[in-house]
């Protein structure tokens, strides 16, 4: 669903993604940890055609992301740290308008029903956005990506300075959406929720992919130790 092949983008002398090589498989949660700057954001903007790679390809579904970037848009959706809505719109408002932006055009039940799918309770629904916890929020941008009918997800650091149980419901949320065949696609730097929601992960330093672990393979406490290793 998405994949890399020697994917490299410079500013200048500095190369912020250095030559990765990555293929991510419909149905799984890829999660990509390391410290800010080693790379994370950069290889989820050029995915998203916010940048242009100086050299190497994207892929999007087997479509290059540049130069066809509108097309491989339609198979993606992007949920950034802080998700920006219209505080003065309701989270159906808001699903609403955004889904309209991208050609689709529901009823008020069908929005309703992508909000519940991505775990909004009812009677937050009707609610302005400006009354909402990040948890909150983090649940209308993925009913955004479900009323997008995107495949895959990208998402970065989307569990930053939520509580446990925000996370826990976020987690939860992200394997029934695998379970469903879309793809995911994590930046964080949450190592124990990394482990607990991956397939497989990915470790990132200066640029380069410098390990790459399935799920089963490792436990929180190893890829931590793993972790402080590597960066």
């Amino acid at each position: 669903m998405l994949e890399a092949i020697g994917l490299t983008k410079k500013y200048g002398e500095h190369k912020a993604l250095n030559a990765l090589n990555l293929t991510i498989s419909k149905g799984e949660i890829f999660c990509l940890l390391g410290q800010n700057g080693a790379g994370k954001t950069t290889t989820i903007n050029l995915f998203l055609g916010f940048t242009q790679a100086t050299s190497g390809t994207a892929k999007i579904n087997g479509v290059e992301v540049v130069p066809n970037d509108t097309a491989t848009k339609k198979f993606i959706a992007y949920i950034p740290e802080v998700v920006m809505l219209y505080g003065n719109l309701t989270g159906v408002e808001n699903l609403d308008f955004f889904s309209r932006l991208a050609g689709f055009k529901y009823s008020k039940e069908m929005l309703e029903g992508f909000l519940t799918n991505a775990g909004l309770q009812k009677e937050a629904q009707g609610k302005r956005i400006s009354t909402y916890s990040k948890g909150m929020r983090q649940k209308v941008g993925i009913a955004i990506a479900l009323s997008k009918n995107a495949d895959a997800i990208l998402m970065d650091e989307p569990t930053s300075g939520l509580d446990p149980k925000a996370t826990a419901e976020f987690t939860a949320i992200c394997k029934n959406l695998a379970f469903e065949g879309k793809t995911i696609f994590m930046a964080t730097h949450d190592i124990f929720n990394a482990v607990n929601v991956g397939s497989r992960i990915g470790i990132m330093k200066e640029g380069h992919l410098v390990h790459t672990i399935d799920k089963a393979d490792i436990t929180a406490d190893e890829l931590q130790k793993l972790y402080l290793e590597t960066i």
